[in-house]
């Protein structure tokens, strides 16, 4: 069986990590020309993903890379706290870089995965017995299957099952990022402003401590212009955060000379069904829900699921995709409402809705309820056991003749 995974972040190579375990030829093909640096902290939280983890053998290295979260301050327009978040509000069980984790993922692939970066998938053509792939670089190629691992703007999922706004659904808020210049007095926390329905911030980079990063969170009805649109989005935020005290002024001037912009809609993916035919999706691409705080650790999980399933020895890969999707739709939609909750908590949208944060979340019962809570939405999930590689390679070669060992 041969395998193509689009995209080489978080999925896919946790992907082809338990594919080639089980011995499928996997390649990834990935648009980056390498793997991306820089981003943000992402989290796992609740002891189902810390268990696949341990099975990958990652556990102890991630832990040595662990950041450790950071405790984030909400202060008025003088500076004066008016509420303070432990480290473990945003850094769940275990927090680590994202380009740590990738490359930590990588390094543990690269040697039986073929990896082809500069690359991707334009055109896909399923046949009864293979999908034939045209790639923008590479000359066309025919695998068994196709598992689109591409993030929330999916192409395998625009190409296979219909435009982007058939299937992602915008929340209400938009997320944005971008690099300071000059020196800030920094320590570990991340420090953020309010007013109704926006959020504005300020925070160390996770890959530079001595760079400070801005962060919003606003209120916005969609606007599809705003793709890419570096002006467009310029005059959103100083129309949004217009006349705001602290130090917003001086985040909206960086924001025109910033070289390192993130900015994109708080959106929820929707699809009926995670596969058709011989492509599925996997991740973001078939789940994944912007500032929902469960994206990483849903996608790790959902790896170890589609590839066990893949393994199992009838090679259906039908049934398989079933199965996966009945397993993991419950668990990937565990919170309906997706990047939503996070938005509201750290950008709530009246008045009553700041006030109401800040007395439940400054109580270190309702606090503490709220951390037992999430941890217990992140476990609503029996592991399934799937063969090891010893037990797949006696599967792959039933009859030995006489005399040969199935290896």
């Amino acid at each position: 069986m041969r395998i193509l995974i689009s995209g080489a972040s978080i999925a896919g190579p946790a992907l082809a990590y338990w594919l080639s375990n089980y011995g499928i030829d996997t390649t990834i093909v990935e648009v980056a020309p390498k793997l991306r640096e820089g981003g943000y902290a992402v989290d796992f939280r609740g002891e189902v993903q810390l268990a696949v983890l341990d099975r990958m053998g990652l556990l102890d290295e991630l832990r040595d890379h662990s950041t450790g979260g950071h405790p984030t301050r909400f202060v008025d327009a003088h500076g004066a706290t008016v509420l303070l978040l432990p480290p473990e509000f945003t850094g769940g069980s275990l927090e680590i870089r994202r380009a740590d984790l990738s490359r930590l993922l990588y390094e543990h692939t690269r040697d039986r995965v073929e990896y082809r970066f500069g690359d991707s998938i334009t055109a896909l053509n399923q046949t009864p017995d293979g999908v034939e792939v045209t790639f923008e670089q590479a000359p066309p190629d025919r695998f068994d299957l196709v598992l689109g691992a591409d993030g929330l703007h999916s192409r395998v999922r625009r190409i296979a099952f219909g435009p982007e706004q058939a299937y992602v659904r915008h929340l209400g808020y938009y997320l944005a990022s971008w690099d300071l210049p000059g020196h800030w007095e920094l320590d570990d926390e991340q420090r953020y402003y309010n007013t109704p329905g926006t959020l504005a911030g300020v925070h160390r980079e996770i890959d530079n401590p001595q760079r400070a990063r801005a962060a919003a969170i606003f209120v916005s009805a969609a606007d599809p212009e705003l793709r890419d649109n570096r002006h467009r989005q310029g005059e959103l935020l100083r129309r949004v955060y217009a006349g705001q005290g602290w130090y917003v002024p001086q985040l909206l001037d960086a924001f025109e000379s910033a070289t390192d912009v993130f900015f994109d809609a708080v959106s929820r993916v929707g699809i009926p069904c995670w596969s058709d035919g011989r492509i599925a999706l996997a991740g973001d691409a078939a789940s994944g829900a912007t500032l929902s705080g469960t994206g990483t650790g849903t996608a790790i999980v959902g790896a170890y699921v589609l590839a066990g399933e893949l393994s199992r020895d009838d090679r259906d890969h039908a049934a398989a995709f079933q199965r996966y999707e009945r397993l993991m739709r419950p668990y990937a939609n565990r919170d309906k409402n997706g990047g939503r909750t996070i938005a509201r908590m750290f950008a709530p949208g009246s008045r009553s809705g700041l006030w109401l944060r800040n007395q439940v979340f400054g109580n270190k019962t309702s606090s503490r309820v709220i951390l037992q809570l999430a941890a217990h939405m992140a476990d609503k999930l029996s592991l399934p056991e799937y063969p090891s590689r010893t037990a797949m390679a006696d599967w792959r070669h039933p009859n030995p003749g006489p005399g040969t060992e199935a290896t």
